[in-house]
């Protein structure tokens, strides 16, 4: 194929999706691999003095083909994915794996970096600049740049192994995920469900030419499942098939996968110097050491584990008084739980869900970010997208200068994977004179709309989309110089502040009666019923706190030890949970085989983040709070001092410029209700 007939390979801005076909990615990623060699040849192999513009400017803006069409490629894998691209992933993994250790062992490029770097005291750069140079000298001294050969050797053979363990694990998850339903013709068998619930399991029967109803293990189908359904059994069934995805012996099975990954990324760590997988990882973090991550998980486990242990008590009585439950168990918990809910606030998701249609809640996640930054968004027609579902738009400040391209992909398909992320398919950054704005992206699955009425959220989901939004926001709002620092490329402890911040919004009176109106009637949500949401916003906190930290546990239970000795991953993971455990434990089940988060995407030894960012959120929500929640100045000074800033200083200064002091866990504790306000 010739590069001419290469759509990928031509100039765009948006990424040409409607021109793309599989056999186009596999070429044009070799291409952009050898072209990204030359940009870096160039620079290695310069007689000249090594300088900050040439060396390192020009090193951070090689590879912009690579990097353009790997991210088009990536995302789809995790979006739009089918066999040829999971064939496709597999073959130029280890390529793009060997091209970025070529890179990072590239002696004279290095020496050049580390020239530039000895002298930096005597160069006059800009914070931005300042962190880009430690940036560009970290990613090779951190990598085994410093290493002799036969050590550097040893480096790329584990990263060529870990780039497949990782692809092999994921590709099982969604494999299992999407082989599994639950296929039921007895209505008898639906007791409990809702009725637009059973209606979309009948048009997924209906599609696969089956009578009756089929109920998968993706999150819309399996989270109501497990919520409503009276159905002990089934609800049995449901959560040992989700709790067991990768645990079965069979060819789809993690097992092996999550003991090579554990044991390849500690043999990395060592040889790069470092006690653990985790010392290598937290060092690039605001926690810093695996020792501080531990006595902040100690330190929310003190407060959160006696209201943990309370509400399961009451939890227990409860389903005892209504149904002579003795042993409660997992597949028990999400609906015995919601029932109690009902009871204590008479509060149920059905009730909720026709005052969040999705296309209002669009609206309102828009209207809440023009209030605080001054955006619109203007949806478009005119650029290529990667599937029908999927809605573009144009994001323009106050004065119509255009901030982003934004993507927004909303319900489940088998070519996507779980759960919900941001992504980009191109950067923000400014280069000779010029600015390029970001193309950003989120992905999530919601309930689908159906023939007798649209998509509408759960109140779990509104907030779902809050927070990918702030993830956008993040993105979107990027004001650098340079790629590699804009937008949510920061700290991982500091990546969930503007994500978990937005979420809050979900929870107040004066941004629901922006957009929480009924589908049909249009009426504005009812005070009582944001009464209750905010009564019940502290429900089972202590369950929920405890469980999080459970899983920040087993992450560091893999990458803050030594894993050689681990050969059985259940009991492994049995260990970890012991102190947090409320619920039996199933031997069916094991968390480990399906944590893509920590084994496939980038939070191994990271996984506290969420909590750790939750600290920053309640403190800035705080902030929020004392000056009104649409305030315009706090606004301003979040998005000028984090939102713009991305990764160009270190977070904890930034966030001190925003908010005047370190943030403490009382705000948080304070709002889950651990602590007295």
């Amino acid at each position: 194929m010739t590069t001419q007939n290469n759509p990928l390979l031509q100039e765009f801005d948006h990424a040409p999706f409607s021109k793309i076909e599989n056999k186009h990615f596999k070429p044009a990623i070799i291409k952009a691999i050898e072209m990204a060699r030359e940009e870096i040849n160039a620079i290695a192999t310069n007689a000249d003095e090594a300088t900050f513009p040439y060396t390192i400017e020009t090193l951070e803006f090689s590879g912009e083909k690579l990097d353009r069409v790997t991210s088009i490629f990536f995302n789809l894998n995790s979006a739009e994915t089918n066999e040829d691209i999971q064939q496709i992933a597999q073959e130029v993994s280890p390529l793009l794996s060997e091209f970025r250790n070529d890179i990072i062992l590239n002696k004279a490029l290095f020496e050049k970096v580390k020239s530039v770097y000895n002298k930096k005291d005597q160069l006059d750069l800009n914070t931005e600049q300042k962190t880009l140079l430690d940036r560009k000298y970290k990613a090779f001294s951190r990598n085994g740049a410093n290493l002799p050969i036969e050590k550097q050797n040893e480096l790329r053979d584990i990263d060529k192994k870990l780039s497949k363990s990782s692809l092999d694990f994921g590709q099982n998850v969604l494999a299992e995920t999407n082989k599994f339903e639950l296929h039921l013709t007895d209505e008898n068998d639906l007791k409990g469900l809702p009725e637009s619930f059973n209606e979309e399991a009948a048009q997924a029967a209906a599609s696969k030419e089956k009578e009756g109803w089929i109920f998968t293990l993706e999150y819309p189908s399996y989270l109501p499942f497990m919520k409503y359904a009276e159905n002990r059994e089934l609800r049995k069934k449901m959560a040992l098939a989700f709790g067991s995805k990768g645990f079965h012996g069979d060819e789809l099975d993690n097992q092996e996968n999550v003991l090579q990954i554990a044991k390849l990324r500690y043999q990395r760590a060592q040889l790069l110097g470092y006690k653990t997988h985790a010392h290598f990882v937290l060092e690039e973090r605001m926690a810093e050491t695996p020792e501080k991550v531990n006595s902040f998980l100690e330190e929310i486990l003190e407060k959160a584990k006696p209201a943990a242990e309370r509400e399961f008590k009451e939890l227990e009585n409860f389903a005892k008084d209504l149904d002579g439950i003795d042993q409660l168990q997992k597949w028990d918990a999400a609906f015995y739980s919601e029932k109690l809910k009902q009871k204590l606030f008479n509060l149920d998701d059905e009730k909720l869900k026709p005052y969040f249609k999705l296309e209002n809640v669009i609206d309102g996640v828009f209207t809440v970010a023009q209030k605080l930054y001054g955006l619109s968004f203007k949806e478009v027609f005119d650029v290529d997208k990667y599937h029908e579902d999927v809605k573009t738009y144009q994001v323009l400040d106050e004065n119509n200068k255009e901030m982003a391209l934004f993507y927004a992909d909303f319900h489940p398909r088998p070519g996507k994977r779980d759960g919900a992320w941001m992504t980009g398919y191109k950067s923000q950054y400014k280069k000779d004179g010029e600015e390029e704005r970001p193309h950003i992206s989120i992905v999530c699955n919601f309930t689908k709309p159906s023939k007798k009425q649209p998509s509408l959220l759960t109140f779990n989901e509104v907030t779902t989309l809050f927070h990918e939004f702030g993830h956008a926001l993040h993105g979107m709002l990027g004001d650098t110089e340079y790629p590699s620092l804009s937008g949510a490329n920061v700290y991982w402890d500091f990546v969930e502040l503007p994500s978990q911040l937005l979420e809050n919004w979900c929870y107040e009176e004066e941004a629901l009666q922006l957009f929480a109106k009924h589908y049909e009637t249009g009426e504005v949500i009812p005070m009582e019923l944001i009464q209750k949401i905010k009564e019940s916003a502290n429900f089972q906190e202590g369950m929920a706190t405890v469980r999080q930290l459970s899983f920040g546990m087993l992450d560091l239970s893999w990458h803050g030890v030594d894993p050689s000795a681990i050969t059985d991953v259940k009991a492994n993971e049995d260990n970890a949970f012991e102190r947090t455990k409320l619920f039996p434990n199933v031997a069916e089940n094991c968390m480990s085989t399906a944590f893509s988060h920590i084994f496939q995407g980038g939070y191994s030894a990271g996984y506290y983040s969420y909590k750790w960012a939750e600290v920053l959120d309640a403190d800035t929500f705080e902030y929020f709070q004392q000056n009104g929640i649409f305030s315009r100045e706090v606004a301003n000074k979040f998005k000028t001092n984090i939102l713009s800033q991305g990764g160009t200083d270190h977070p904890m200064t930034l966030y001190k410029k925003f908010r005047g002091k370190e943030p403490k866990p009382d705000a948080l504790l304070k709002r889950a209700g651990l602590i007295e306000k």
